[in-house]
């Protein structure tokens, strides 16, 4: 039987690549080691409305925020919408930046990514990142004919992550939920079957990963959605559409995101 346990999610959002948050806040969660926690980097996030789609996002998870932005808007506009969602929220860069500030006094160049150099590829990583998040859950279907890769897979089979790891390669990926009996968008028939991969999992995995998530939202973990009945007709569905499509297939349990999306990168190379 699979153990119930929370599950808190942690958002580590940045106008740069994210390793400054993602760091701190994985040195304090080590402190924590009975926690389960869930860390989702969202980096090159430089537009009001890009962040505001993973504010969103983080108001329906409820995580916790830790951030690294230089651009006052930015910083702003997140503590703002914590403070109005009642949402965790730290500012890691910030006091920082005002301290040097104080003691040198000058004023910050609030320019991201002054760690990194300002190549193209630095800025093809921000064009792939707004695209996923603009493409994730197939919210419009135009976006599979742009992308060059093309996530399929049922609920909690980590499309969104693995769409978000691979746009940090980037990568600009769209992804399709799979529900049985609903019409799958025509554009997908029109796309190269090597840019799609088809993303399964095991029902005993994805039972436990389900009822986690339900609990997390303080629901009943014996809904539909972790019913394994309906589980085999998900999982059932996807299969024949993979077969369909003839798409390369793979089995996301027990995988790492950084496992899947090497098996992707190197069946594109």
């Amino acid at each position: 039987m699979t153990e119930n346990k929370q599950i808190t999610n942690v958002f580590i959002i940045s106008d740069s690549v994210g390793d400054t948050g993602d760091q701190v806040a994985r040195a304090a969660a080590a402190q924590f080691l009975e926690a389960h926690l869930r860390f989702s980097r969202y980096p090159f996030t430089q537009t009001i409305s890009l962040l505001d789609s993973i504010l969103k996002k983080a108001e329906r998870e409820k995580a916790m925020i830790f951030s690294t932005f230089v651009d006052p808007k930015l910083n702003q506009r997140t503590k703002a919408f914590c403070q109005e969602k009642n949402l965790k929220y730290f500012d890691v860069l910030t006091p920082a930046i005002q301290l040097f500030a104080e003691e040198t006094d000058l004023t910050s160049s609030n320019t991201p990514g002054r760690r990194h150099s300002l190549n193209e590829n630095y800025f093809d990583k921000i064009s792939a990142m707004e695209f996923a998040v603009t493409y994730d859950d197939g919210k419009d279907p135009a976006g599979f004919l742009k992308a060059d890769i093309v996530l399929l897979g049922v609920s909690r089979t980590s499309k969104t992550p693995l769409s978000l790891y691979l746009a940090n390669k980037g990568y600009k990926v769209a992804n399709l939920p799979l529900v049985p009996k609903t019409q799958i968008p025509e554009e997908i028939w029109q796309v190269d079957r090597d840019k799609i991969f088809g993303l399964t999992i095991t029902k005993e995995v994805l039972n436990g990963i389900r009822r986690q998530r339900m609990i997390s939202y303080g629901l009943n973990p014996d809904s539909s959605y972790a019913d394994m009945d309906s589980i085999n007709k998900e999982l059932q569905f996807a299969d024949d559409l993979f077969k369909k499509i003839g798409c390369l297939v793979i089995n996301t349990a027990n995988k790492s995101i950084e496992e899947t999306a090497t098996i992707i990168m190197e069946s594109l190379a």
